[in-house]
This record gives structure tokens, C-alpha cells and sequence, in this order.
């Protein structure tokens, strides 16, 4: 059982010169499987640390909660949390939330589990998102900003980041993981717990790509704008339109590419 997000392993470093045994420090990557009032949801890969989190912002992000309330989140399985390796959480509302439908399989830490099917599900599920814009020189400064607090990237390589940063540039919170989805499922899920459901005032940073998953996760936590690192896909462009989001791609040394608005 890990519950460290980090290993030391000994490696050899090579190069044409020399060849030396040095420790590096590896990314831990384990299961969690996610139930809703004690119904299976998910298992995803992540890294582990804010489970609570992850859980109840993906219950959230895919729409399970319906309107239901998070009254609880807790480790649990047939034995103690112990017993299972503090991999099983479930979120509670009591019996107020529909019964989900599993997901079949694992999700990877590559890519996340989509739980609608197109943009025209999101528009009836979700009310566009009301927001003043953001400062377009602040959400260029956001790369620059987060990587200073990327702590186990700076200790692995081998993490990506979310954060919810203010208008002020502070940032509210970062989590990081070794999925993208998951990284974004604990901001949202650490703002759901804390009682700030309103993300308006919040711009959502994200370490890689924007893709639909990550622009439908970020209008579910109600964000007004997204900084990606990288490229969006042309679904997510056209999601986040619909929503009103401001969508910004390829923020690095001071510039970025707006895509959404049009």
C-alpha cells in the first residue's frame, strides 16, 4: 500500500561521456474507485492526496449530483479504509442524488470519462456562464504564475497542474496529479467542499491541452475563463462559446491565442 505521491527509485543516468546510479523521485500512480451514496461511478488512475476532492468534483463535473447536496465524502469499502488502501471514496447525499450508471472500465490517467455525449446535452444540463471578462494580460502571466507553487513536477517531471486563480492573480487553489481530468476534479472539487460554487471570479488554469473534457469540467464548476498551456481541441472552442467562456490556448512567455469569444 502507497499513500506517499512520490517514490525514490535508483536510476542510471547515461551520457555519451558517463554513465552514473543517481535516486530519482518517481510519480506514484494507483486506482480510486468513486461511488455516489455507495453506488459504483468510476475507477480512475490517479495520484494520490485529495481524494475527497477528485471525488466529489468529478460527481459534480459529470452531472451526477443532479441537486442534490454533498453531505459527506468518505473513504469506505467492505472493510476499513485501511484494508483497501485508502482507494475507495464515496460521496454522500443522503439518497438524494439519482442512481448512477457505472462506468464500465478503468479510466486512465491520460484521459478522463466524458458523461455527456455533445455540446447540445451540456446546453440543456447547464446554464451559460455569466462572467466579466478576465484581464487578458493577467491570464497571460497565469503560466508564470502557477509554476513556481508545481511542486511535484518540479520533483518528477511527471504531473500535470489546475488551478483556480483570482482576479487579483492569487492563486485561490492548485492541485496536481498525474491526470489531466483528475488535477481539474480536485480545484473543482475543493471549491465545491468549501462552499464556493460560484468560480465567475475564477480563472481556471490547466497544465496541458484544453480539450472538451476539460472546458465541460470547467463550466460544470461554473469558470468564467481557461488558460491552457497547450492547443484546445476545435470541440472544445465550441463549447466553450456556447458557454460564454473565455478560452485562451498556448499561454507561454507573455502570449497566448484566444479562441472563445469568437
Amino acid at each position: 500500500m502507497r499513500r506517499t505521491r512520490t517514490e525514490s527509485y535508483l536510476t542510471r543516468k547515461w551520457t555519451a561521456e558517463s554513465s552514473t546510479r543517481i535516486p530519482d523521485d518517481l510519480i506514484v500512480e494507483e486506482p480510486l474507485t468513486i461511488q455516489l451514496d455507495g453506488h459504483l461511478v468510476s475507477t480512475t488512475m490517479r495520484t494520490p492526496g485529495h481524494d475527497f476532492e477528485l471525488a466529489a468534483g468529478f460527481v459534480s463535473a459529470e452531472g451526477l449530483l443532479g441537486d442534490a447536496p454533498v453531505l459527506a465524502v468518505r473513504y469506505c469499502a467492505d472493510g476499513s479504509a485501511f484494508e483497501s488502501a485508502y482507494n475507495v471514496v464515496s460521496v454522500e447525499t443522503g439518497g438524494r442524488a439519482p442512481e448512477p450508471k457505472p462506468r464500465m472500465g478503468v479510466t486512465s490517467s491520460s484521459c478522463g470519462v466524458c458523461g455527456s455525449d455533445s455540446i447540445l446535452e451540456l446546453v440543456e444540463r447547464l446554464e451559460p456562464v455569466a462572467a466579466e471578462p478576465f484581464d487578458l494580460e493577467l491570464l497571460a502571466s497565469l503560466p508564470d504564475l502557477v509554476r513556481t507553487e508545481q511542486h511535484l513536477f518540479a520533483a518528477t517531471g511527471a504531473v500535470h497542474a489546475a488551478a483556480a486563480v483570482d482576479r487579483s492573480g492569487s492563486v485561490v487553489v492548485l492541485r496536481e496529479d498525474i491526470g489531466r481530468h483528475n488535477a481539474v476534479d480536485k480545484v473543482v472539487g475543493h471549491l465545491l467542499l468549501d462552499h464556493k460554487v460560484d468560480g465567475t471570479d475564477l480563472a481556471l488554469y490547466v497544465s496541458g491541452r484544453a480539450s472538451f473534457e476539460m472546458v465541460q469540467k470547467a463550466w460544470a464548476g461554473g469558470f468564467g475563463s481557461i488558460i491552457a498551456v497547450s492547443a484546445p481541441s476545435a470541440l472544445a472552442v465550441d463549447t466553450a462559446r456556447a458557454a460564454g467562456i473565455t478560452l485562451a490556448g498556448f499561454a507561454r512567455d507573455g502570449c497566448m491565442n484566444l479562441y472563445s469569444p469568437a
